[in-house]
C-alpha cells in the first residue's frame, strides 16, 4: 500500500469512527429529552388532573352556596310577609282599640246620669265592654220582674245599645249566697233560677227598647262569681247584680267555630 492510499484509508476510518460515534451521543440525548418531555407531561397530567378536581370542588362549593342563598332569600321573603302580616295585625289591633274605647266613651255619656246616680257602671276590658246593673234599682229581694225604675234604665241603655250591632250583648245575672226564701221555692228553687229568670227578663226588656234579638244571650251564674265575700251586708248587695257585656262579635264567632270543630 502506498503512503498516499494509507493516509486516506486511516482519514476514512477516522471519518467513520467518528460518525459512529456521533450517532451514539445523539441517540442518548435524544433519549434523555424524550424521559424529560415524559416527565414534563406527566407532571402537567397531574396538575391538570388536580386542577379539575378542585374545579369540580369550587363548582360543588358554588352551587352548595348558590342553594344556601336561595334558602335564606326564602327565609328572608317569609320574615318579610310575617313582618308585614304582623304589623297589619297590630294595626288592627290599634284601630279595634281605639274603636272600643270611642264605643265606651259614647255609651258613657249616654248613660252618664244613670252612672252618676250610681244605678249603673259603665266598664272597658280587653274585648268587651261591661254595664253593671244595681240589683235593688231593678229587683226586689228573691223577685225577677223588674221594677219601674229599671225599665226606664233599661229602656235609654237598649236606645244606646242598638248602635253596636257588632257586638254580642250577654245578659248575666248573679245573687248573693243566701238561699231563695221558701215562700219563693216553688218558682225559683235555687239562685240559680233566680239569675237566670232576672237575665231573661233583663234581654226581654233590651229587645223592647230596639235591641236585635239574636244579638242577645241570657245567663245565670247564681251565687258561684261573686265580686266581694259574702260576709256583710254591703258586700252581698254587691254580688246582687247584672252584668250586661258586649263582646266583639268575631270573638263569638271564632269559639263557636273552635267549638264546633271540638
Amino acid at each position: 500500500m502506498s503512503t498516499i492510499n494509507f493516509k486516506k484509508y486511516a482519514t476514512l476510518v477516522v471519518g467513520i469512527a467518528a460518525l459512529s460515534l456521533a450517532g451514539c451521543v445523539s441517540t442518548s440525548t435524544h433519549e434523555k429529552m424524550q424521559a424529560e418531555k415524559n416527565s414534563e407531561i406527566t407532571a402537567l397530567q397531574q396538575e391538570k388532573a388536580a386542577l379539575e378536581q378542585q374545579s369540580a370542588e369550587l363548582q360543588k362549593q358554588r352551587s352548595e352556596l348558590e342553594k344556601q342563598s336561595a334558602a335564606l332569600e326564602a327565609e328572608i321573603a317569609k320574615l318579610q310577609q310575617q313582618t308585614a302580616s304582623l304589623e297589619k295585625d297590630k294595626s288592627n289591633l290599634e284601630n279595634a282599640n281605639r274603636q272600643r274605647k270611642a264605643q265606651y266613651d259614647r255609651l258613657a255619656r249616654q248613660m252618664s246620669a244613670e252612672v252618676q246616680k250610681g244605678e249603673l257602671k259603665v266598664r272597658q276590658y280587653q274585648n268587651m265592654l261591661s254595664v253593671d246593673v244595681a240589683e235593688q234599682m231593678f229587683f226586689d229581694s228573691g223577685r225577677a220582674k223588674i221594677k219601674s225604675s229599671g225599665q226606664d234604665v233599661l229602656k235609654k241603655l237598649g236606645e244606646a245599645l242598638k248602635e253596636y250591632d257588632d257586638k254580642v250583648i250577654r245578659v248575666v245575672g248573679h245573687t248573693d249566697n243566701v238561699p231563695v226564701a221558701k215562700s219563693l221555692q216553688a218558682k225559683y228553687p235555687t239562685n240559680w233560677e233566680l239569675s237566670v229568670a232576672r237575665a231573661t227578663n233583663v234581654v226581654h226588656a233590651l229587645q223592647d227598647a230596639g235591641v236585635a234579638p239574636e244579638r242577645l244571650v241570657a245567663s245565670g251564674r247564681g251565687e258561684y262569681e261573686p265580686i266581694a265575700p259574702n260576709d256583710t251586708a254591703e258586700n252581698k248587695q254587691k254580688n246582687r247584680r247584672i252584668e250586661i257585656m258586649l263582646i266583639d262579635a268575631h270573638l263569638v264567632d271564632e269559639i263557636t267555630k273552635q267549638r264546633e270543630q271540638q
